[in-house]
């Protein structure tokens, strides 16, 4: 029979690839402002990353086991920062696509999707910091 308890922990890699590396090359856009395909790649990035985080949230909550005690609590951290993170990089794919479509060079949204898009990256690190803490400190499989 095939385990479905495998979903989770086998995608929750690209979405912390694909945001860090994301917000790395938008980093390296704002310091080396000649080369477009560092914002472009930025923004594939963001987006692709967004559509991984939101599998990998679904398959935590469809595939992974309700805990209890101090695994619980650490389970709970996980999800309450996987929920902050898939809202950031929803909102920051948001605001860039719709920078994208009216073509728009507004600096200030510009760094409001940098400022978004740096915590979505932040937020993704304590997301897999906290899974990673429930499967090597309680041997849970997420």
């Amino acid at each position: 029979m095939f385990d479905t308890s495998h979903f989770h922990p086998m995608l929750v890699h690209f979405p912390i690839a694909l945001v860090v590396f994301g917000f790395l090359a938008d980093l390296a856009n704002l310091l080396f402002r000649k080369e477009p395909c560092l914002s472009k790649t930025g923004f594939y990035l963001l987006i692709v990353g967004t559509l991984t985080a939101l599998v990998a949230w679904l398959t935590g909550i469809l595939f992974t086991a309700d805990l209890s005690g101090s695994a619980g609590d650490v389970k709970e951290t996980h999800e309450l920062f996987a929920w902050l993170t898939l809202g950031t990089l929803i909102v920051t794919s948001v605001i860039r696509i719709l920078m994208l479509y009216r073509k728009s060079e507004n600096a200030r949204l510009q760094w409001i999707a940098f400022i978004l898009y740096a915590l979505a990256m932040i937020f993704v690190s304590i997301t897999g910091y906290y899974g990673g803490t429930l499967v090597y400190n309680y041997m849970m499989p997420l």
